[in-house]
């Protein structure tokens, strides 16, 4: 089973006033749930573990944007770090796929996939890193299609909620209660992209970016 940090239904976070928050996101959030600095901790030994289990596999890492790209990039400068430093190291190439299936905080359940047409070239290779969410057994029943040797999900969070099919990524750093989270490229309609913790999204915040 992969390791992991659960942070618990009731967990009251931290003060906003204890970290730097931009400014014109002040009003928007409830709490800090995930600081910057543990985020960085928990993906450079989710690294760690990637490399320790792929051996001398080579890695096409693939980013599902938007979402994901501050702990792909994260994630990577970690690898490549390893990579330089160790004695153990794995040949990486990387690849972007787009996915789309939120309007303001709601699931539409339909899943837009751009860049597909792209994935034949991880057909021999090993699979993908990825930041995911409720979209994860599509883009893996895409993935199927080019024949990869071997796919590794590897997701920062994973939320506990009933609407969930019971899929779990193979490596992942949180378990995270069943609420509307933005920051560290985690959107909602394009904000917050730029906030460095992981935060709690408030109600007034959902109605002024809405829709």
């Amino acid at each position: 089973l992969c390791s992991l940090i659960q942070i618990a239904d009731d967990e009251k976070g931290y003060e906003l006033e204890l970290f730097c928050i931009p400014r014109h996101y002040e009003n928007d959030l409830d709490k800090v749930i995930i600081p910057h600095g543990l985020i960085m901790d928990r993906t450079e030994r989710l690294a760690r573990d990637i490399i320790q289990d792929m051996g001398g596999h080579h890695i096409v890492a693939l980013c599902v944007l938007k979402g994901g790209y501050k702990f792909f990039a994260d994630l990577l400068d970690y690898i490549k770090a390893l990579n330089q430093n160790s004695d153990k190291s794995v040949p990486l190439t990387v690849d972007f796929i787009r996915v789309k299936s939120y309007c303001n905080d709601k699931s539409t359940n339909k899943v837009k996939v751009i860049g597909g047409d792209e994935l034949s070239s991880l057909e021999g290779k090993v699979g993908d890193i990825v930041e995911t969410g409720k979209t994860m057994q599509t883009l893996l029943s895409l993935l199927g299609k080019s024949s990869p040797k071997m796919v590794k999900v590897v997701s920062l969070l994973v939320k506990r909620t009933l609407r969930s099919t019971g899929y779990r990524p193979d490596y992942f750093g949180f378990e995270v209660p069943d609420t509307f989270l933005v920051g560290y490229a985690l959107d909602y309609n394009e904000y917050f992209r730029d906030l460095s913790h992981i935060c709690v999204l408030n109600d007034q915040a959902k109605e002024k970016y809405r829709v």
